[in-house]
């Protein structure tokens, strides 16, 4: 007999939501494991003591943690989203028939909470990891991946001298109708250009030459079409945003994450939001100390960091040999530890040439370009007079020979024996296996995509939820890979008691030997 469903609202009817959201359900499990309550007692300086009451603390961060589980980056859809699912409810700690918090009081929370309650909730979820034996601690890979900024490559303002600043400002205040609707965000120091003269020129130079080369580039042709740079412009809407772009991708106002990454099972250890204006190498040594500090107090001792091309500096090098850790970062292309068929003699710090005359140590200087420590060697005109290769050496005009090698040679050369030995092939295969595929997780999967605010403290409080969110999703799976099969801890349990049974008859050995 074919069945035909009516459907009929019940005035009364008896409901509840932990009989309907299932025991084995990702939410369910991540409300038993995840303890919040911390937050009270950490937020509650932010609050008065009087008015209307505010969102729960705790229940703000699920809410956010939820938006990133679920890769929902629009609080507004976020709202909606929690509304219509009731293990997301249940784990909000909300009934069917609750309303839930406005989506605007996600965005007040979270530009009253600061910076440190979101690495503290960071901070907590790592240990829960550290806690089930997730993390592994001696070794760590850093990378870096620009995150577009919430404005457009259209805001752009050109940068102005300080003493035209004002002037510049009324102008444009009465002519674009843009800045009457858009309030201008950037200080007037962000406002000012800061570039010498000689930078300008070169800018210039630069722009010219891109607009006769790059005349067949998509959209070269549109009005307006420029080349921008941070030393000329910057972003009224978010000044914190900086321009950057990558080989074969377009010019974008990015933030920098930095990322930090436990080799053993992809545990996220370390991740800031900075400036997308600076190379990878220049925030290597700010990383390290961050990631140390929370390591030891996890009790995990870090001993290798493994890294890319761009982290390679002589000063990262002898700082980390300085905190102990051995580097595993390729140095750059351009490295060459003197010129080609001079030797180098360590003890007396020379060079000799291929005609067996010394180059000796002259000073050490600071490059202005790279701003790099360097050593000077150079002999006397004297001893390349008459030498039979001068002309090769030299060349047509010099008439000494003078070069300039890295003050950090000795780093470097240490540094590329461990990159081609077995364990460095190791590490580089590694670290190509462990962050990398986090960031394009993180990116694809766990709402970070874009960043949805303004500023790089808001920045730094999104991709800190984004990697919590990660975290948790890892550690839920390893409990359940380890939970799974009892036999499997048992026979783990049975192994601990043998090797402490063992241990227990050696020292008994060694107390039996001495005594004879």
């Amino acid at each position: 007999m074919q069945g035909k469903k009516v459907y009929q609202e019940q005035l009364f009817t008896d409901f509840r939501l932990s009989d309907r959201v299932p025991k084995e359900n990702f939410y369910r499990r991540l409300s038993s494991e995840l303890n919040l309550d911390y937050l009270y007692e950490l937020t509650k300086r932010y609050y008065g003591t009087s008015g209307q009451k505010s969102i729960d603390p705790v229940v703000f961060f699920k809410l956010c943690l939820v938006g990133y589980l679920e890769n929902i980056i629009s609080d507004r859809k976020l709202i909606q989203h929690c509304s219509l699912r009731l293990d997301i409810l249940y784990f909000l700690g909300y009934d069917i028939d609750e309303e839930l918090p406005w989506h605007s009081t996600l965005s007040r929370t979270r530009q009253l909470f600061p910076e440190s309650i979101f690495e503290e909730v960071f901070t907590r979820v790592f240990m829960l990891c550290v806690d089930k034996g997730m993390v592994s601690g001696h070794t760590q890979a850093i990378d870096s991946a620009p995150i577009k900024a919430n404005a457009s490559m259209n805001s752009l303002e050109l940068k102005v001298p300080e003493e035209d600043l004002e002037a510049h400002l009324s102008k444009i205040r009465v002519q674009s109708y843009r800045d009457r609707q858009v309030q201008n965000k950037a200080t007037k120091k962000q406002q000012t250009i800061t570039a010498n003269a000689q930078e300008i020129n070169a800018i210039k130079s630069r722009n010219t030459k891109w607009a006769k080369e790059q005349d067949q580039r998509p959209g070269a042709g549109n009005k307006g079409s420029r080349y921008t740079s941070n030393k000329t412009h910057y972003s009224p809407t978010d000044p914190d945003a900086r321009i950057s772009v990558k080989p074969g991708k377009a010019r974008k106002l990015n933030y920098m994450s930095q990322l930090s990454v436990d080799t053993a099972h992809h545990v996220i250890t370390d991740i800031k939001a900075y400036h997308a204006d600076k190379k990878d190498n220049q925030y290597l040594q700010d990383i390290t100390i961050r990631v140390q500090r929370r390591l030891r107090k996890s009790g995990v001792l870090l001993e290798n960091i493994v890294a890319d091309t761009g982290y390679s500096s002589g000063e990262n090098y002898a700082f980390l040999e300085v905190q102990g850790l051995k580097s595993y970062i390729p140095p750059h292309g351009t490295y060459k530890g003197g010129p080609d068929d001079f030797i180098y003699d360590n003890e007396s710090d020379h060079y000799i040439c291929p005609q067996g005359e010394i180059i000796p140590f002259k000073k050490v200087f600071l490059d202005y370009r790279t701003k790099t420590k360097k050593k000077e060697y150079r002999n006397s005109s004297k001893i390349c007079k008459g030498c039979p290769i001068a002309s090769q050496c030299l060349g047509k005009t010099t008439k000494e020979k003078k070069f300039s090698v890295t003050y950090y040679r000795e780093e470097y050369e240490r540094n590329i024996a461990r990159i081609n030995s077995k364990q460095g092939r190791y590490m580089k295969r590694k670290r190509q296996s462990t962050v990398e595929p986090v960031f394009g997780t993180l990116k694809e999967y766990t709402g970070l995509r874009k960043i949805n605010t303004l500023g790089i403290k808001q920045a730094n409080k999104v991709m800190h939820l984004a990697a919590i969110a990660y975290n948790l999703k890892k550690y839920l799976k390893f409990i359940t890979k380890t939970v799974k099969s009892e036999a499997r801890s048992l026979a783990f349990v049975f192994l601990e008691i043998k090797f402490q049974l063992g241990k227990f008859i050696l020292i008994l050995r060694d107390a039996n030997f001495r005594i004879q």
